[in-house]
């Protein structure tokens, strides 16, 4: 499966991986990656860079979401073959290290296998390797508070609940926030199209992850990017809205 690329504004740009979204954020040859999808996403990390016109060495800094596989992919190979620094929020750093693991483990799989969905996601996530143990060797906190000296200026705004550490990415000047898996608009366990809330056994802290939508609702912004599923235009308050009245359903 080939990497979609999509600009959805200047220097801006959403990957579609294996069910999985990263970002590209351009500023002349420079470039910032906010996630890398899975570790069988590789290919399709380095191939969204060369469509926008940009090599791995060209990546100022990895930027995390949340250390999750999906996520965190490709990040220790870059970091590691391209001296590239993988970024996270503090709370996240050690969470990329695998000093702990917060993620749906196969028991909780297992108990939500009678969802639609569930076991052909669970077969493709294995297939793309997202239970091998794929650590970030020397991820590091944010550099400074604030928009960071990075293309693209994004501002990272903590938002706890699907992992304690989660950040979205907001890029005010373009009414931009990529949002992760803290407000998603799909996904292969779902059979709701638009913003949403994941399913409950994919959060650590449930509660958390609702209260972490007002935070995003409260960002300025008409265009949303996700983990996963597809763009979304409009406003993000509105987005965030319906993710959290379809969560109280």
């Amino acid at each position: 499966m080939r990497a979609e690329v999509r600009q959805v504004a200047d220097g801006t740009y959403l990957v579609h991986g294996h069910h999985t979204n990263w970002v590209i954020l351009k500023d002349g040859d420079a470039v910032t990656l906010v996630d890398t999808g899975y570790p069988g996403d590789r290919e399709g990390v380095l191939e969204s860079l060369a469509t926008v016109g940009a090599a791995p060495e060209a990546v100022a800094a990895v930027l995390i979401t949340h250390a999750h596989n999906d996520h965190i992919g490709s990040a220790e190979y870059l970091r590691a073959a391209h001296g590239i620094p993988v970024y996270l929020h503090p709370r996240e750093v050690p969470h990329a290290r695998r000093e702990f693991l917060q993620q749906a483990t196969i028991a909780d799989v297992v108990r939500n296998a009678w969802r639609p969905g569930v076991l052909s996601w669970a077969a493709h996530v294995i297939r793309v390797g997202g239970t091998e143990h794929n650590p970030v060797t020397a991820p590091q906190p944010f550099p400074a508070e604030g928009p960071l000296d990075l293309p693209g200026r994004p501002v990272p705004v903590h938002t706890p609940g699907h992992t304690g550490g989660h950040c979205v990415y907001h890029l005010p000047g373009a009414g931009i926030v990529i949002s992760g898996d803290a407000l998603v608009s799909g996904h292969a366990t779902s059979r709701i199209k638009g913003p949403q809330l994941l399913h409950t056994f994919f959060h650590h802290e449930r509660a958390q992850a609702l209260a972490s939508l007002e935070v995003i609702g409260a960002l300025d912004g008409d265009t949303l990017l996700p983990g996963h599923g597809p763009l979304h235009r409009g406003p993000v308050r509105a987005a965030a809205e319906q993710a959290g009245e379809r969560a109280a359903r």
